[in-house]
């Protein structure tokens, strides 16, 4: 089976809405594209899903219809732009907690007989600190905190960051700095964020990376493209590449617990002890 190989699993959180963490998910699977991975992007904000609307796609199906039998994996898989594939999101109509072992089964057994190759599965949650947000974060084996330069936005990340170290144990976070002026700018926001950390909680924030304040991402949004693929010798396409090149260093997972069907099992799993709606 295609997915029984070794998989680089990622969420892309923030806590706070608008911090640009889509924008973040679909420039850092196109940019590990680019380095020669199969990278797949799960939508995972089940009540407004954008992803497919950033990349200008129409999904006439999505992980509703897979967790109701009514499709394969394969089958609601889209094509971006930028060579990597998504997931759509399903309604948001159903719990995983409530899934009947039949769909449970099914579920599973749709990710283990994926016939496309993935390396690396991103996984962008959706906004907030909700139990759907946690149940996905918890399921993946890596955590990028995207944060802007707001008191706001730095207030939701810190929050999201407690609830998962507190109350689930997690104990290593990334931080991607987005629209700053400088990566000097953006060193100094996880400054900011890692003073509160340093000082009530017990863990490990890395900063991984900045992406500039650019006009030509915008424009790239506007046009419904990765700026990697419309501007690819932009500010924010270099720092979204140099980004790509430190998380294609990490190493992927080296036992059975690194594929893609122990990641569904992990967010049915976590999804069940939270209740909450995914």
């Amino acid at each position: 089976m295609a997915s029984a190989r070794p998989v680089k699993v990622i969420a892309i959180t923030g806590g706070k809405g608008g911090v640009g963490k889509t924008n973040v998910s679909v420039n850092l699977a196109a940019a590990l594209t680019q380095l020669g991975n199969e990278v797949m992007l799960l939508d995972a904000d089940l009540g407004l899903a954008n992803v497919d609307v950033v990349l200008g796609l129409s999904p006439k199906m999505n992980l509703s219809h897979v967790i109701d039998g009514e499709a394969t994996l394969d089958d609601v898989l889209l094509d971006a732009p930028g060579g990597f594939t998504i997931v759509p999101a399903s309604s948001g109509t159903r719990r995983m907690a409530e899934l009947s072992s039949v769909e449970h089964a099914g579920l599973i057994r749709s990710f283990s007989e994926l016939q496309r190759s993935v390396d690396v599965l991103l996984v962008d949650t959706a906004a907030g600190i909700s139990d759907g947000v946690v149940s996905f974060a918890m399921a993946c084996r890596e955590l990028i905190i995207v944060a802007c330069d707001e008191p706001s936005s730095i207030t939701d990340a810190y929050a999201l960051i407690k609830v998962l170290n507190r109350d689930h144990g997690v104990e290593r976070f990334r931080m991607v700095a987005n629209r700053v002026r400088s990566r000097r700018e953006g060193q100094l926001l996880h400054q900011k964020l890692s003073l509160a950390t340093d000082r009530f909680l017990d863990l490990t924030l890395d900063f991984i990376g900045a992406i500039p304040e650019d006009d030509r991402l915008r424009r790239a949004v506007q046009k419904q493209r990765p700026v990697m693929e419309a501007y690819p010798n932009s500010p924010s396409s270099k720092a979204f590449a140099e980004l790509a090149r430190r998380v294609n260093k990490w190493p992927a997972p080296n036992d059975a617990a690194g594929n893609l069907e122990f990641f569904v099992e992990r967010l049915i799993q976590y999804s069940a002890g939270y209740g909450g709606v995914v």
